[in-house]
C-alpha cells in the first residue's frame, strides 16, 4: 500500500485516472432515484485523494477545463444565436430574466451570510448546478491583486461549497419544477390538458401525423400475406397507401413477394389476395395490420433488404423554418419516416407542427434508395464518423482564449473575460458556425461526449484533489448554514421563474416548464417534469433557454467574484 501511495504522489496523473474511475463508479450508484451525480463524485472522490498531499501541475487542469467549454459552446451556438431571431426573443428575455435573477438572489444571499468570493463562488456552483463556475471564478481570482495565501484560501473553499449545496441544487430543483411548478402554473391536471391540448395543436393537422410518442421510437418493417376481400378487385399500391392515409396512418408498401418471386414495387404495382407484402412505418402503426389486411409472415428473404437510417442536418437553405409536416408533404419522402429530431442535443417532440431550425438533426428511416435520396433534399447528411476536426477544435480555444485575455481596467483592477470566458464564447460562434456550413468542424456525438464529460471532470477532479487537505477543516466552517442557504439560491429563482414565465411572458405551461428547466441548464429536472406532466411538450421550450442560460450562468462565474 505504501509503494501505491508514493507512486501517486510521484505521478500525480494516475492520481487523477484514480479519482475519475472511482468518481465515476461512485456517480452511477442510486438509492431510489438519487444519485451525488458524476461530478459531485469525482470532487468527493478527488477530496479523498488529495488527504495523501499530492501536487497536481496546473496546466492539465487548465487545458481540459478550456476543452469543455468549448464543447458547452459548440453544443449550444446555433440554438444561442437562434433565439436572438423575433420568434426566440421571447425566450430569450425569459432566460435572461431569470438568469439575472439567480445572480441577484445569489449575491444578496452571499452578502447577508458574509460570505468571502470563494463562498460566493461556490453558492452560485452548486446551487445552480452549474460546475464552470468554479474554473471562471478561479481564473478571476488569478487577476484581481490578491495574495497568493488570500486566493489560495478563496480557491480552496469553492468545491466545499459546492459539495455542500449542490445535492439540493441537482434533486431540489427536480422537485421544486415538477411538483411546485405545475401547481403554480394552475394545478397539475390543468397542465396535463394543456399540454395533451398543445400536441392535438401540433399534430392534429396533418392526416398522416402519427400523434404525439417518444420521438426514439423506431421505424419498423413488417410483412403480412393480404387475405382481405378489398384486394380482390385488384387494388394498386398507391391506392393501398391513399387508404391509410385517410385513416391517418403513414404507412408504405416497400416490397412485395406476388406468386412466389419477391419484386419491388411501384405506385402503379397491382396487389392481390395471396401476394405478401412488406409494409414500412412506426411500430405502433404496422402492429395490428393483420385484421385488416391478413395474417403476419415472419419470411427472411421478404425482410432481407437493406434499410437505412441516417441523420440529416437542417441548413438555413433547406428546411429551416418549416415544419415537419411541410417535410413530409414533399415526394421525395415518399416511403421515409422521421425517427427523431435533436436540437443542441435534447430531444424534442416528432409533430405535424414542429418547426425546425438550422442545426437541428433529424434520423429519417426508410430504405436505402429512398432515404439517401431523400437525405440530400432535406440537408446535409451528417454520416457517422469518428474524426473530430482537431484543426477546428485547436484554432477555436486558440481565438477564444487570446480574445479572454484581453482586459480593461477600472479603478486599477484589469477585468477580462479570462481564457475561460474566451473559450466558452469562441465555442458559440464555431457552433454557431458549424450549424451554418456543416461540411467542416465535424465533432461526433461520442466526441462531444468526451470533451464535456472527461472534460469536465479531469478538471474536477484536479479541483479535489488540491482541495483535499483543507476540505475537511473548510467543511466544519461552512456547516449546515450554507446547506439552508443553498437550498433558498436554488428554490427561489426557479419560483421568480415560474411566476415571470405565467404573468409576464404569458407561455403556455409546457413551455413555461421548458423555459425554467433550460434557465437553469437542468436536464434532470426536464426529465422530471416530462414524467409528471406525461408530455413531452416542455422539451419545445428547453432548447432557447437552455442555450443562454449555460452561457450566462457560467459568466455569472466572473461576475459573482466581482460583485463581493
Amino acid at each position: 500500500m505504501e509503494w501505491i501511495i508514493n507512486q501517486l504522489r510521484e505521478r500525480p496523473e494516475l492520481a487523477i485516472f484514480l479519482t475519475l474511475f472511482l468518481g465515476f463508479w461512485l456517480g452511477k450508484l442510486r438509492i431510489g432515484k438519487f444519485s451525488l451525480g458524476t461530478v459531485t463524485s469525482v470532487l468527493l472522490v478527488g477530496v479523498l485523494v488529495g488527504q495523501l498531499n499530492i501536487d497536481v501541475p496546473g496546466p492539465i487542469k487548465s487545458v481540459f477545463f478550456l476543452l469543455f467549454l468549448f464543447a458547452v459552446g459548440y453544443k449550444v451556438g446555433p440554438q444561442f444565436f437562434r433565439g436572438l431571431k423575433k420568434d426566440g426573443l421571447p425566450q430569450v428575455g425569459f432566460a435572461v430574466l431569470m438568469c439575472v435573477s439567480i445572480l441577484v438572489v445569489t449575491w444578496l444571499l452571499a452578502l447577508v451570510m458574509g460570505y468571502n468570493p470563494g463562498e460566493a463562488a461556490g453558492l452560485l456552483a452548486g446551487s445552480q448546478t452549474i460546475s464552470a463556475v468554479i474554473g471562471v471564478a478561479e481564473d478571476t481570482m488569478a487577476n484581481m491583486g490578491l495574495t497568493e495565501a488570500q486566493r489560495q484560501s478563496y480557491i480552496n473553499i469553492i468545491p466545499v461549497s459546492y459539495a455542500v449545496t449542490y445535492v439540493f441544487g441537482t434533486a431540489g430543483s427536480a422537485w421544486v419544477l415538477s411538483t411546485l411548478g405545475p401547481k403554480l402554473l394552475g394545478g397539475l391536471e390543468k397542465v396535463k390538458a394543456a399540454c395533451k391540448d398543445l400536441e392535438a395543436k401540433m399534430g392534429n393537422s396533418e392526416a398522416d401525423e402519427p400523434g404525439f410518442m417518444h420521438a426514439a421510437r423506431p421505424v419498423t418493417f413488417r410483412a403480412y400475406k393480404i387475405e382481405n376481400e378489398w384486394f380482390k378487385p385488384g387494388h394498386r399500391v398507391i391506392d393501398l397507401e391513399v387508404y391509410f392515409q385517410q385513416h391517418d396512418k403513414r404507412l408504405f408498401v416497400e416490397r412485395l413477394r406476388k406468386k412466389g418471386v419477391v419484386r419491388e414495387v411501384s405506385p402503379n404495382t397491382v396487389l392481390e389476395t395471396g401476394d405478401e407484402v412488406v409494409l414500412s412505418g412506426r411500430r405502433e402503426y404496422v402492429i395490428g395490420e393483420e385484421d385488416w389486411i391478413g395474417e403476419e409472415v415472419q419470411d427472411a428473404q421478404l425482410l432481407d433488404f437493406p434499410a437505412e437510417t441516417l441523420p440529416v442536418t437542417i441548413t438555413k437553405k433547406t428546411f429551416a423554418g418549416k415544419t415537419v409536416a411541410n417535410i413530409r408533404r414533399q415526394k421525395f419522402m415518399h416511403g421515409v419516416s422521421i425517427r427523431s429530431i435533436k436540437r443542441a442535443g435534447i430531444e424534442i417532440p416528432v409533430l405535424a407542427q414542429t418547426k425546425l431550425d438550422a442545426g437541428d438533426v433529424i434520423e429519417v428511416v426508410g430504405t436505402k434508395q429512398e432515404v439517401e435520396s431523400a437525405a440530400v433534399r432535406i440537408g446535409y447528411v451528417d454520416r457517422p464518423t469518428h474524426q473530430t476536426d482537431m484543426i477546428f477544435v485547436g484554432l477555436g480555444i486558440l481565438i477564444g482564449g487570446l480574445f479572454g485575455a484581453l482586459s480593461i481596467h477600472i479603478g486599477g483592477v484589469p477585468i477580462s473575460l479570462s481564457t475561460s470566458g474566451g473559450a466558452l464564447i469562441a465555442g458559440l460562434f464555431f457552433g454557431w458556425l458549424r450549424s451554418k456550413h456543416p461540411t467542416f468542424g465535424r465533432i461526433p456525438e461520442a466526441s462531444l461526449w468526451v470533451l464535456n464529460n472527461v472534460g469536465l471532470n479531469m478538471f474536477i477532479a484536479v479541483v479535489g484533489i488540491a482541495a483535499g487537505p483543507s476540505f475537511v477543516q473548510g467543511f466544519r466552517d461552512v456547516g449546515l448554514s450554507l446547506f439552508i442557504v443553498g437550498a433558498v439560491a436554488t428554490t427561489l429563482p426557479l419560483i421568480i421563474g415560474l411566476l415571470l414565465a405565467r404573468y409576464v411572458f404569458k407561455f403556455h405551461p409546457a413551455i413555461a416548464l421548458g423555459c425554467c428547466a433550460g434557465a437553469r441548464t437542468t436536464t434532470a429536472a426536464l426529465g422530471a417534469i416530462q414524467d409528471a406532466v406525461e408530455s413531452e411538450t416542455p422539451a419545445l421550450g428547453y432548447t432557447v433557454t437552455y442555450a443562454v442560460g449555460n452561457t450566462l450562468l457560467i459568466i455569472w462565474g466572473v461576475v459573482i467574484v466581482l460583485l463581493i
